[in-house]
């Protein structure tokens, strides 16, 4: 692989910091929080991509951006849409734009919501859209407009993500595990849980591809670790890792846990085109997770702030 220059909008994200770790001698990673690159200030964002560009060149590596902001609050977009709507579709059009006239390669971050989520099988990256929240459809118009920018532009969908910075369910369900006898987690909605990174290590290796000029023919593509799980098997998992007794973790309904946004029952992404691409699977869910408490187990039984973020997926409030 080239020598790359990489610039990741959202890089103080769980993903965005597992991406800047990634940095080294042959890739160099830059990765601007919001408050560096606001991805509603179309000036900054055309900026970003212009020196990204410049500097590669100077510095004979192959520029690549992967765009890891994101407006993520699902229940707070149903009453602010607006603003999801600029964070979610208007910067990666801007984004995408200011690539495609520095003819540089983008890699778009996006989600298993712009599906409906009543499937039966596996999501094909192919299968038709049909969000049914504000989240939802402002990633699913992100998406069209990378696609319809004429950028070099690849979208990446993923779904449960979690990692070691930031609130996200794997580290509530820790943090739930310390503070209470036991916890109700939802068992009707399934998915892949995806270790942010793995992801980032997928998203890099993608990226490297593109830089090349050997990107996929195929323009949308899903990468989530491997297998399926609902909320509920996912928190026993995370009880089993911490030594806890998974038996204080119940099983709940959906219905149990009214929520402003829906989520989608049913939100399992297929790696069948990642592979056909030539690209590496992400490992098996239940096997990532073991590694992750392996590696921060401290920060999962409370050495660090375990505060949740607002929208925790699955677990059931009474």
């Amino acid at each position: 692989m080239s020598r790359l220059a990489v610039l990741v909008p959202g890089g103080t994200g769980q993903l965005g910091r597992d991406l800047a770790a990634l940095s080294g001698d042959d890739t160099e990673v830059t990765a601007p929080g919001r408050a560096e690159l606001d991805m509603t200030e179309t000036g900054a964002v055309v900026e970003a991509v212009a020196d990204l560009a410049t500097g590669a060149r100077k510095s004979g590596r192959l520029p690549v951006v992967i765009n890891a902001a994101a407006y993520t609050a699902v229940d707070a977009a149903e009453q602010d849409e607006e603003r999801a709507f600029a964070v979610n579709a208007d910067g990666p059009r801007v984004l995408a734009a200011a690539c495609s006239s520095r003819r540089v390669p983008l890699v778009h971050v996006s989600t298993d919501y712009v599906f409906s989520g009543d499937a039966d099988r596996p999501y094909e990256p192919d299968d038709p859209l049909g969000p049914r929240s504000a989240y939802g459809r402002t990633k699913a118009a992100g998406e069209d407009a990378v696609l319809g920018s004429g950028a070099r532009a690849w979208i990446v969908r993923t779904a449960w993500v979690y990692g070691a910075h930031g609130g996200n369910f794997v580290r509530t369900v820790a943090r739930l595990e310390r503070e209470r006898d036991s916890v109700s987690i939802v068992d009707d909605q399934r998915g892949t849980p995806t270790w942010s990174a793995d992801l980032a290590a997928g998203l890099l290796e993608l990226a490297g591809r593109v830089a090349d000029g050997d990107g996929p023919a195929r323009r949308v593509l899903h990468c989530t670790g491997a297998g399926e799980a609902t909320w509920y098997t996912l928190a026993r998992a995370v009880f089993e890792e911490l030594g806890a007794d998974p038996e204080r973790v119940r099983p709940c309904r959906t219905e149990d846990f009214p929520r402003s946004a829906p989520r989608p029952a049913y939100s399992v992404l297929s790696g069948t085109a990642w592979r056909e691409a030539g690209l590496t699977p992400l490992r098996p869910w239940r096997e990532a997770l073991a590694e992750f408490a392996e590696r921060h187990g401290d920060a999962l039984r409370g050495a660090e702030d375990l505060s949740a973020s607002p929208d925790q997926p699955g677990e059931c409030r009474r």
